[in-house]
């Protein structure tokens, strides 16, 4: 990106938050990697949801170890848009290349906890697919995927909660092999 080339990493974050410029921030600062997590784990706390959104897509791509508590905060984030985009980079092992994801005992509370009574259906939809992650290893996780297939009042949450449960695709599919 020839425009952002000498811009430093923390005025690159402040881009995020403007609509005219946050692509090209975005694509400069996920080309710069590593080098700027530090500008990106400090846009976590700025004041524009903008930023803090962009910041948590970025360390979706980008995330460390010692970023991963601070993306679980932003779970809890005020914005709907920064939730979101915080469940979708706990979620999303595909983004992540060889980095571990957050385990278990990080992440199931926080995502069992806005499957069940986030406002933004995006939210809990979000949150279904981080709570299916661990559907064949904690009853909790099953338990709420059902409810949530169930009851939730949006059929799109409802209907990605069935994927996670007995007989849904991504349940069958990430089933582990039963013994002969």
């Amino acid at each position: 990106m020839l425009g952002f080339a000498r811009t430093d990493h923390s005025a690159l974050v402040s881009c995020l938050g403007d609509p005219q410029r946050t692509v090209g921030a975005y694509r400069e600062l996920l080309r710069r990697g590593p080098e700027a997590l530090d500008a990106i784990r400090a846009g976590l706390r700025d004041a524009n949801p903008g930023v803090r959104e962009g910041c948590c897509r970025l360390l979706d791509h980008l995330v460390d170890t010692e970023s991963m508590g601070q993306l679980i905060a932003m779970a809890d984030d005020p914005d709907a848009r920064v939730r979101i985009a915080a469940l979708h980079a706990l979620a999303c092992d595909r983004c992540k290349g060889d980095t571990c994801a957050p385990g278990q005992d990080q992440v199931l509370e926080p995502a069992l906890r806005h499957l069940a009574d986030d406002p933004a259906p995006r939210a809990r939809s979000m949150a279904a697919e981080l709570v299916g992650r661990f559907v064949h290893t904690d009853p909790r996780a099953l338990a709420a995927l059902q409810a949530s297939h169930r009851t939730d009042p949006s059929p799109a949450v409802r209907k990605k909660a069935g994927w996670y449960t007995p007989g849904g695709t991504i349940y069958e599919r990430t089933a582990p092999p039963t013994p002969h």
